[in-house]
């Protein structure tokens, strides 16, 4: 008994080798990013039925206001955090005065999008709305500084802790407001409790068990922080307008109904994107560190990374694209049918970003900071004018075909200049065979699924098919491939 305690602990609790490291902090991230994103979306589906597709794009809007200034909340300082930290331990006091310059930050980002949100809308309910939340994302993004100091010491399970804390926290309470005081006001003070009570937890349990908080007003750390993190925060200013702006201009064109319809489907492809996110932050620690010390090491970790984008890529952009209605008219109801062709075509950008998210990373990781920053720019520029063009005319449908094309032109730019400064071999021929196999193995699963005996079966048993003949048909070419040794696994 004590033995398998000790081996299950050593599993997820402890860092012994590289691959068990990366299963250690895959499984927290994906635990809590799961659980997170499943119960905000349970949550989210509930507000969208009881509230109506106008109330509901009443709140989508403020949300999407409020995160245009999420960068300024932390100006690119937690992955850098994540970087030098991960690299140097000694640096670890220097969180003191990173705290200060986060409380700084914070404050007056509130006071901007309080003095901005006079102009965005004459709607006093929404604008009571955007003030709630722009201090739920403050606190969010106070607890976003510590989980980037335990993702540097790769102890993820923390962070896990707190964020499920939190999603549970804000669907209870989120459903009683649903269910006894509804109203979009009431909804936001559920995001705000829950993001305190997280905030408070992680704060509390660092502070006590792991390294003692404390504030210090050091201003050249501050100046040294800045100075590196600069590019990024920019990247990631022009990255959330990309993002968001498309809400936020249905929103101030008063395409509020329309906002919730978009929103619906898009709030689906963020949970698709789930593992991205879990294979990102599990990635990001050990490629900062093999970085500068072992180019073999980082070599054999960013394949590892890439093909699994790859893998997961392309069933996730067919199985949306063939199911969409069903997934839509399941979780929303038949009033939220313009939806379906928007998340059809939002599928796309998933399965793009699943592709650019590791080309992106290494630019963090190789301090090109400025070079991605070029890049956000010019996908901001273009999303924005796209979608000027598009939305009069298309509404949620022209901003859907923005974001895709916008996130595709920036893929594009992320391989031209990638390939120009990076050391290791970024396309080589083992992620070429996977990438090669990926499409054909979706284009049997396109096959399979869409026949009418396997697609009008129970939604979940027809995704199950669908991803079992992916995956068997995938792993058997590549059983194949490496028999006759075209490649080696």
């Amino acid at each position: 008994m004590d033995f398998n305690f000790s081996g299950i602990k050593s599993i997820f609790f402890e860092n012994k080798t590289i691959r068990q490291t990366i299963f250690k902090n895959t499984f927290w991230i994906g635990l809590s990013s799961g659980i997170s994103k499943i119960l905000k979306l349970i949550l989210i589906i509930y507000v969208a039925r009881i509230f109506g597709a106008t109330e509901y794009g009443k709140f989508t809007f403020a949300l999407s206001f409020v995160s245009l200034f999420v960068v300024f909340f932390d100006l690119g300082l937690s992955n850098i955090v994540t970087r030098e930290f991960s690299r140097e331990q000694e640096r670890e006091k220097e969180l003191f005065s990173i705290l200060s310059l986060k409380v700084i930050l914070s404050l007056g980002t509130i006071i901007l999008i309080f003095l901005i949100s006079f102009f965005i809308t004459p709607d006093p309910t929404i604008r009571k709305v955007i003030w709630i939340l722009a201090v739920f994302s403050a606190m969010g993004n106070f607890s976003e500084i510590i989980y980037a100091f335990l993702r540097a010491r790769q102890k993820m399970e923390y962070e896990a802790w707190s964020i499920i804390l939190e999603a549970l926290i804000v669907m209870s309470v989120g459903f009683f407001i649903i269910l006894t005081i509804p109203s979009i006001i009431n909804l936001s003070y559920s995001y705000l409790l829950s993001s305190l009570v997280s905030l408070v937890f992680i704060s509390t349990f660092l502070h006590f068990k792991i390294f003692r908080l404390k504030i210090s007003w050091e201003k050249e750390i501050w100046k040294k922080f800045l100075l590196i993190s600069w590019p990024l925060a920019l990247s990631s200013l022009f990255g959330a307008i990309y993002a968001y702006i498309d809400s936020v201009m249905m929103g101030y064109w008063k395409q509020i109904t329309e906002t919730g319809w978009y929103n619906a489907a898009d709030r689906i492809i963020t949970v698709t994107t789930i593992p991205l996110g879990i294979i990102s932050m599990s990635f990001y620690p050990v490629l900062s560190k093999f970085f500068k010390k072992s180019e073999k090491d980082f070599q054999k970790v960013w394949n590892y990374n890439l093909e699994l984008m790859i893998i997961l890529a392309f069933p996730l952009i067919i199985g949306g694209f063939v199911f969409a209605s069903r997934i839509i008219n399941f979780i929303y109801g038949q009033g939220f049918t313009p939806s379906i062709l928007a998340f059809q075509i939002l599928i796309f950008m998933a399965g793009i970003l699943f592709i650019s998210n590791p080309f992106g990373q290494i630019f963090i990781i190789s301090n090109q900071q400025k070079k991605y920053f070029f890049i956000t720019v010019f996908g901001a520029l273009i999303n924005i004018i796209l979608n000027l063009i598009l939305i009069p005319k298309f509404s949620l449908y022209g901003a859907a075909v923005s974001t895709v094309i916008t996130n595709f032109l920036v893929l594009l730019l992320l391989l031209k200049f990638a390939f120009q400064f990076c050391s290791i071999k970024l396309l080589n021929l083992e992620i070429s065979l996977s990438f090669l196999v990926a499409v054909f193995s979706a284009f049997i699963m396109y096959f399979v699924i869409s026949r009418p005996a396997i697609y009008y079966l129970n939604i979940f048993l027809s995704s199950i098919i669908g991803v079992i003949t992916y995956l068997a048909v995938f792993f058997i070419l590549k059983f194949i491939i490496k028999r006759f040794r075209y490649i080696n696994f």
